[in-house]
């Protein structure tokens, strides 16, 4: 099967804290706008988009078993962006694999993120 029918991907977060998962989203991810629909608001997420709507629940930090997915940003250097994490009161927690560094911090809701050093291990460029 062919992919023509795919025109772009995007991830739905419902969430229980939404004011402030909004504005970590906006203001400490600094993710663009595309829309605000009031009860609803879209975010730009690489060439995909990160649709964010009331209706979830909040944890301190959720695990796998209660949130199976991680939103995950590919970004050219961990520690700096770790850094500007930390700076707005984020925990993280860095951590250095054989495949690359990563970054895992939460949301507001507790919902697991992670910062992942692109030009490492499995999406260096070839040389």
């Amino acid at each position: 099967m062919s992919n023509d029918w795919l025109v772009q991907t995007g991830l739905v977060l419902f969430v229980e804290n939404y004011d402030a998962c909004v504005a970590f989203y906006r203001n400490v991810l600094e993710l663009p706008l595309i829309k605000d629909q009031g009860d609803i608001i879209i975010l730009g997420f690489g060439a995909g988009y990160l649709m964010i709507e009331p209706g979830g629940t909040a944890r301190a930090q959720k695990s796998r078993v209660d949130n199976p997915a991680i939103l995950r940003f590919n970004v050219a250097d961990v520690d700096a962006v770790a850094r500007k994490l930390r700076a707005h009161g984020v925990a993280v927690d860095v951590q250095t694999n054989p495949w690359g560094i990563t970054c895992l911090f939460h949301d507001p809701d507790g919902n697991p993120c992670q910062l992942r050093n692109h030009f490492d291990g499995t999406f260096a460029p070839k040389a």
